[in-house]
């Protein structure tokens, strides 16, 4: 799943069909039952990397996901991170920065949420939005946009260097996709709390974002940090996906019960006798 869905040089978001489902001969029926199964697999392989940390093991997983809005970042977070021990999870999201984040340098509330040895951790929009929504809507000069590209490369270079496993998504939905998802919130009751006036305004501004996440995606690419282009129209397909992804960074850590600190034999005695 991850070599069909890497963003690999010259890769053209544009040309990319936000329906396919590239890798998974699924519907939605079949895709709950795999989920189900993969959710089975992946609990296990976060337990083990919690309990290995418990014996030193420093290794963690970096989970960035990035979409336009209505892309189902929070279905990710429900469906495919919600199956795990919620213990060895944490999860942030970044939104609009305080004021005292913007004293900071921009990496810098990053860096207080990082996932700690033997978690998940999980970003809910990253240091991405500093050179999204940071070149679309001018909240930066051009020099120090094209400055922050160079800073993110360093920068997971370094977390990779420091034991964390990298998987960033972005969930790749179309235009129409998204007008329909938004309109749904607008007719149903139980979603209005889902949707954000602010959304249109976004949306007006597309084409720039598109272009946004194409540069970002050309120039942080890295075989340390690779991005992966998750068409997002069908939010099962999305979930399996991600999911996968997870699965696939875990299973590189392979990460092992930790042995006994204690003598078992002797341990069983005691208890017996007791």
């Amino acid at each position: 799943m991850d070599e069909l869905l890497r963003a690999r040089a010259g890769l053209s978001l544009d040309t990319i069909d936000c329906s396919a489902t590239p890798g998974i001969a699924a519907d939605k029926k079949r895709a709950a039952r795999l989920l189900a199964e993969g959710a089975e697999h992946l609990s296990n392989l976060q337990e083990r990397l919690f309990a290995a940390s418990r014996a030193g093991d420093t290794r963690r997983v970096l989970l960035v996901l990035q979409a336009m809005d209505t892309a189902g970042k929070g279905g990710i977070v429900r469906h495919v991170v919600g199956a795990v021990d919620p213990q060895g999870v944490q999860f942030a999201a970044f939104k609009k920065p305080t004021p005292d984040e913007l004293a900071h340098h921009f990496l810098w509330r990053i860096e207080q949420r990082l996932p700690a040895a033997g978690m998940i951790g999980v970003f809910d929009r990253s240091h991405y939005e500093d050179v999204l929504i940071g070149r679309v809507r001018s909240l930066a000069p051009a020099d120090e946009i094209e400055r922050r590209y160079g800073e993110i490369v360093d920068f997971e270079r370094r977390l990779v260097d420091d034991g964390v496993s990298i998987v960033k998504v972005m969930l790749h939905i179309s235009r129409d996709e998204q007008k329909a998802r938004l309109h749904e919130r607008l007719e149903r009751p139980d979603k209005h709390w889902k949707y954000n006036p602010g959304d249109v305004e976004e949306r007006m501004l597309w084409d720039d974002y598109q272009q946004a996440y194409q540069l970002a995606i050309e120039r942080t690419d890295a075989d340390h940090a690779p991005w992966f282009v998750v068409p997002a129209n069908h939010k099962w397909y999305a979930r399996l996906a991600v999911q996968s992804l997870l699965i696939t960074a875990l299973e590189r850590i392979d990460p092992q019960w930790p042995a006994a600190g204690f003598d078992v034999e002797h341990e069983k005695g005691r208890l017996a006798a007791t």
